[in-house]
């Protein structure tokens, strides 16, 4: 699940730095199912970066990924 969630990140990462951002993975826990990430930049001091977050990231990582619940801030 971990690699499938970085290639994901992957796919994404282009579009948050186009914006002066970036975004790192910091945990996949299997069992929960739930992603814990970092965003950077200035998507991590960005005050819509919950929206970001949700509207992008997640929904993206939820799609392709399956057995993820939830992706959450570090």
């Amino acid at each position: 699940m971990k690699e499938q969630v970085e290639q994901v990140i992957n796919q994404i990462r282009p579009i948050l730095q186009a914006d002066g951002g970036d975004i790192q993975l910091v945990s996949v826990d299997e069992k929960t199912g739930i992603v814990t990430v970092t965003l950077q930049g200035r998507c991590g001091s960005c005050p819509h970066a919950q929206l970001t977050l949700q509207a992008v990231v997640e929904r993206k990582i939820k799609e392709l990924v399956p057995g993820v619940t939830a992706v959450e801030r570090a």
